[in-house]
């Protein structure tokens, strides 16, 4: 439910139909109001009736401009409206919406998340869309930062590379091109951890934390309030479960101190964590927090943004004023501190920026936060002290900026009466809102705390439809508040009127004054700077504060480090230990005596050189600029060239090389002055893509006999590669830096060859079957020379073509199938070559019959291809003789002594085109092309 525009009367409300039989909504209405709920009309008609909607959003910068996403498991569409929801334009969507970011101060921007982790922009409220970025974190997308980005429409991303890691990127609204991206830190970050608030950026960095805390081992981090210039941030550390511990930065928030351990958290009805800390509204500085304190909860405050606690004083009596009898530090107040999810609940405690010092809360008195006997309490002076208001739970809301107090209580019974206080709560009347009993759902109120109208809705009963009940209070305050009416209230801690160094004096209404407090009414009277104390400073960075105040260096912090850490001839703070709390407006005193002072850096020789690639990794692709980070005076990049700097603020953005060539490079960085030198060293694989893998390998083997296998690149040369080998029935692989190796085959058979070639992030491979036999002999066939015109040398027509000749051959000469085997060669002209195996039935148990056996098997095969026997028919009209090829010939394998065989294999010097496997010396930028040289056929 939506009120619009400040001054209009207009009205929208978004009801579902949830069906739990299908677990999911079946109807959805949208009802407009223009008399501020007196009537409603429903809009079905106007955004389809058949149309289930699914979100309504308003334009925070026009309230006029009304956004309804439909449910996209039915359609994906989008419906907008320009004249306050009265009527509607549809759109179509290609992507499903999971949520909207609008611009906050260009009302036509629009971010929107979809289910396939896109990133998508609209600069005309929705009507057209652009892709913005893919593999974006969720949630972690947010506009630029007012004071942070001179361009408004520069966005912040955590994206996820192709590798799966994390990283933090901007980029421009409508042109977020790879050129025009932004990494503003180095390296990667931890996923899901990037968070952009007001003019700080925050993320976890890996390997180099962006955040400096007394502890590197972080789990977890929410980011609590980044208001006047100080990050609050609540930190899981590697001890805790169910806690976390509260850090307070500087001003430039990077450099923080610890203000509170073990603050409780718990699940949130979302998943999300929900920190048990809450900023009061309306006084800066002030927080409530429940910290587990062995293995109790307790309910502490602050004044003065965490730099001293203290437990909360119950009150003297309850409602029927019976004595508590709870006496500090054994027993206090304690509250529940969850803010509500569901607009239309107050959750369990409030407060109001138009209402200083005024809180109310639920809790309990005790040793400890208990569940049980829990009731409302108040406090109408910042926390000093509290009032039992009632003995149940209720929904309490502010009207007239805190003049008046609404309660409803929390029931599952109907009511029809609300409670209401014009004396901060310190009397509390009784007041119908309806005829008929009602089951409460919630409570609408309009934004802005002088409100006088309310709506409660709910069911009079489980059955029936919601009922909407409007409750105007303005008959209730007949006059405009006058000076008369008001009073003043000193905001004090405990009676220290001095709150984060200032005395402030507020106006509030006397009680019970009945009057309407306009929008121009001002809060604070009078306000003045107090004298600085001792309990105006927190411990600096790197100092704890002991039992007797004194702020002590850690044991883990080194003070004499600062100033090692700083430039020569410059100056750096000194810190005394102390720092004045972010945002205190306390003066004189003793300001002088804890504030840091300025000295000059001492003279020392460079020492802790960092040297990295912009995104962190150690291999960069040829031809293509690689970024080094480094903090130094002078870089060698190891090919001849050098740059030289003076200082880092010259080289912020990093220092950008090309290399030409692929190679392992040494990199250095090197820092120097009179008193000494320092380095940083980093080894650079620059590769070129690698395309194409061959392994090259006999066809067939003689078993026990070494056989060369080797692997050709293209293009040849891409840099570090390695080679994983599988061979034969082998269940380890073997690997190798060589694209070649030497194997024995022990084993006859068919034995599989199988090589991974693993180049920079590409790993490819290739497998070739090798026949291995004891025995065995070979010779190379020919063709008629009109195969020439229809060989495309591919390695699929090469073998369809092979098993074609072996089928003419064992037809022409009746050898059998097994006996015989064929492989045609790349390259032209077409050469093949046979091999004729022994029949092992024949020659089983004598070996001597193996070398006569093959030798006749291999003449009665040349005597066909001699007399023309051997044909086949390639196409219809087209016949292909075979022929015994008459050259000299080079052997395949060795034949020395021991081994009855002659296989032999003709090494033709061809030129490869097309898909056949191709080496280049040499590998030019983007893409790497291969350049044809002469290799030997396989």
């Amino acid at each position: 439910r939506f009120p619009l525009k400040p001054g209009s009367w207009v009205i929208l409300i978004l009801t579902k139909l949830f069906d739990f039989n299908l677990g999911s909504v079946t109807e959805s209405s949208l009802w407009r109001s223009t008399d501020y709920g007196t009537t409603y009309e429903k809009l079905n008609e106007k955004v389809g009736p058949k149309t289930v909607l699914n979100y309504l959003y308003v334009s925070p910068n026009n309230k006029r401009k009304i956004m309804l996403l439909t449910d996209p498991e039915i359609e994906s569409s989008l419906l907008i409206s320009s004249d306050e929801g009265a009527t509607y334009q549809k759109y179509r969507l290609s992507f499903y919406i999971l949520s909207l970011l609008f611009h906050p101060r260009q009302e036509d921007w629009v971010l929107a998340y979809s289910h396939d982790q896109k990133l998508y922009s609209s600069v005309d409220f929705g009507r057209r869309w652009q892709l913005v970025h893919e593999r974006v974190a969720p949630n972690r997308f947010y506009w630029s930062a007012e004071g942070l980005d001179k361009e408004p429409d520069l966005i912040h991303l955590e994206t996820s590379t192709a590798e799966g890691r994390a990283q933090y990127i901007t980029c421009k609204l409508q042109n977020c091109t790879e050129a025009n991206k932004g990494k503003p830190f180095p390296g990667h970050i931890d996923p899901n951890s990037l968070v952009v608030q007001d003019e700080y950026v925050f993320d976890l960095r890996v390997p180099f934390p962006s955040l400096s805390l007394s502890s590197q081992i972080l789990l977890d981090m929410h980011v609590i309030s980044t208001d006047e210039n100080r990050v609050v941030a609540a930190v899981q550390e590697w001890n805790q479960n169910d806690t976390y511990n509260l850090y307070v930065s500087d001003v430039q928030g990077v450099f923080f101190t610890l203000a509170l351990e073990n603050v409780m958290s718990s699940l949130g009805l979302e998943g999300n964590i929900m920190i048990d800390l809450y900023e009061v509204a309306g006084i800066k500085g002030m927080f409530l927090a429940n910290k587990k304190l062995e293995n109790q909860v307790k309910t502490y405050i602050t004044y003065n943004k965490g730099r001293d606690w203290r437990l909360l004083q119950a009150p003297e009596a309850d409602l029927r004023g019976n004595e508590f009898h709870c006496h500090l530090p054994y027993c206090s107040l304690h509250l529940h501190l969850q803010v509500s999810d569901n607009p239309y609940a107050s959750g369990n405690i409030a407060s109001k920026e138009s209402a200083p010092g005024i809180i109310v809360a639920s809790g309990n008195v005790g040793t400890e936060l208990s569940s049980r006997n829990v009731s409302m309490f108040i406090t109408s002076d910042a926390g000093n002290t509290w009032r039992q208001i009632f003995e149940e739970e209720h929904s309490v809301l502010y009207l007239n900026q805190g003049g008046a107090l609404v309660a409803i209580k929390h029931t599952p019974l109907p009511i029809r009466h609300v409670w209401l206080s014009f004396d901060e709560g310190k009397l509390w009347k009784k007041y119908s809102f309806t005829s008929v009993p009602l089951f409460v759902d919630g409570v609408l109120g309009e934004p802005g705390d002088e409100t006088l109208i309310m709506t409660i809705f709910g069911h009079v009963s489980h059955r029936s439809e919601w009922q909407l009940v409007k409750v105007d209070y303005r008959s209730i305050f007949n006059r405009r508040c006058v000076e008369e009416d008001y009073q003043t209230w000193h905001l004090h801690n405990q009676g220290d009127p001095c709150i984060m160094g200032m005395k402030r004096i507020y106006r509030k209404l006397k009680p019970p004054a009945r009057c309407i407090m306009g929008r121009e009414h001002s809060l604070t009277m009078t306000s003045e700077p107090c004298l600085c104390t001792q309990s105006d400073f927190e411990c600096d960075y790197g100092y704890e504060r002991r039992s007797d105040g004194k702020c002590l260096p850690a044991f883990w912090f080194n003070p004499s480090s600062i100033a090692r850490s700083c430039t020569a001839g410059k100056s750096f703070l000194n810190s005394t230990g102390y720092r004045k709390v972010v945002s205190n407006n306390c003066t004189a005193g003793v300001k002088e005596i804890f504030t840091a002072k300025k000295e000059q850096c001492p003279s020392r020789p460079p020492r802790g050189l960092h040297l990295v690639t912009s995104d962190s990794k150690l291999t960069a692709t040829q031809g293509t600029n690689v970024t080094f980070l480094i903090f130094l005076e002078e870089v060698n990049f190891g090919d001849g060239n050098a740059i030289s700097y003076s200082n880092v603020s010259s080289i912020e953005d990093g220092i950008k090389h090309n290399y030409k060539n692929v190679g392992i490079y040494k990199v250095v960085a090197v820092a120097e002055n009179n008193l000494g030198s320092d380095n940083a060293v980093l080894y650079l694989h620059v590769i070129c893509r690698l395309d194409h893998v061959h392994l090259s390998a006999p066809f067939v083997a003689i078993k026990n006999k070494e056989v060369n296998l080797t692997v050709v690149l293209s293009p040849s040369q891409v840099g570090t590669v390695t080679y994983i080998w599988w061979l034969g029935n082998y269940t380890e692989p073997i690997i190798t830096l060589e694209g070649s190796i030497s194997f024995t085959f022990s084993r006859e058979g068919i034995n599989t060859v199988t090589v991974q070639v693993s180049s920079g992030d590409t790993l490819l491979q290739d497998k070739k079957r090798v026949a291995v036999h004891e025995y065995f002999r070979s010779h190379l066939l020919a063709f008629s020379s009109n195969l020439d015109e229809y060989n495309p040398d591919v390695v699929e027509w090469r073998q369809d073509i092979s098993r074609v000749i072996k089928n003419s051959l064992v037809q022409a000469t009746g050898i059998a199938e097994k006996q015989l085997l064929v492989s045609v060669l790349p390259g032209l002209p077409t050469a093949a070559e046979f091999f004729v195996l022994p029949d092992k039935e024949i020659t089983e148990g004598k070996p001597e019959r193996n070398a006569a056996h093959v030798d006749q098997l291999s003449e009665i095969l040349l005597n066909a291809l001699n007399q023309n026997l051997v044909q086949f028919t390639l196409r219809p009209g087209v016949q292909i003789n075979v022929y015994a090829a008459h050259l000299s010939a080079a052997p395949l394998v060795d034949i020395s002594e021991g081994h009855s065989g002659s296989a032999m294999m003709m090494l033709l010097s061809v030129v490869f085109v097309g898909d056949s496997f191709l080496s280049s010396g040499v590998c030019v930028p983007s893409p790497c092309s291969p350049v044809p040289i002469s290799l030997g056929a396989q």
